[in-house]
């Protein structure tokens, strides 16, 4: 089993943190995400790596190499310009062509949800997409009919909406929906999904959280600290 790191994102709400480094190099309690990334593949024992490099693309290959140190197999995917989340994966398809399904994380995802159960519930040809419970930006005050307040809910995952977590497992069938430039979720997804080739996994309790601002940052080296 394969897995694609997409790395190549500038993180441009993340300035002045990626100004010198690529956005999965951005550090949660000292450690890139991307090395935090690594950690919970292997955990799940995907230890055979490509990863889809671009904007500052020599940090992350000089921090890596070719993944023995981190105990992992790790070949780079170079974007001479930004291809967009499908073309990224559509440019690694070389090394993906024997597999006959592979994971995909976005390179700002922090996790622990469980791969195995992906792999278990996707059928053969088939391709999935992890989602969590939206959580709330907002704490929540909470209202009696009779317009009492009886209480107050700090920033709860609203159960009964799911979002895309940037995880997938997906089928080798999906190389002939992406696109060389553009998006897998905009261009790839609706596709798969009108041809009913495309599930949702729920993960009710994983934790999960994508680093897309500087409070997404001091949030997660909050919760991450906690264990």
């Amino acid at each position: 089993m394969k897995a694609v790191i997409l790395a190549g994102g500038y993180g441009k709400r993340l300035r002045p943190l990626t100004d010198d480094r690529p956005k999965p190099m951005v550090e949660i309690l000292g450690k890139p995400i991307i090395a935090w990334q690594i950690e919970w593949l292997k955990m799940n024992g995907v230890d055979e790596l490509a990863l889809c490099v671009g904007y500052m693309k020599e940090v992350i290959m000089d921090y890596l190499g070719d993944g023995r140190r981190h105990s992992v197999s790790i070949e780079y995917v170079v974007e001479g310009e930004p291809l967009g989340t499908g073309g990224a994966v559509k440019n690694a398809e070389h090394l993906l062509k024997d597999e006959e399904r592979f994971i995909v994380v976005n390179g700002d995802v922090l996790t622990d949800l469980n791969i195995g159960k992906m792999l278990s519930t996707t059928a053969s040809g088939k391709s999935s997409i992890a989602v969590v419970p939206l959580p709330s930006p907002y704490g929540i005050v909470e209202v009696g009919d009779d317009s009492r307040i009886t209480g107050f809910r700090e920033k709860p995952r609203l159960d009964g909406f799911w979002i895309n977590a940037g995880v997938y497992c997906l089928s080798s069938s999906v190389f002939r929906y992406l696109p060389e430039k553009g998006s897998i979720e905009y261009d790839t997804f609706p596709q798969l999904a009108s041809n009913g080739v495309l599930y949702a996994v729920k993960y009710r309790d994983a934790y999960w959280r994508s680093i897309d601002t500087h409070k997404d940052v001091e949030e997660a080296s909050k919760e991450l600290s906690k264990g």
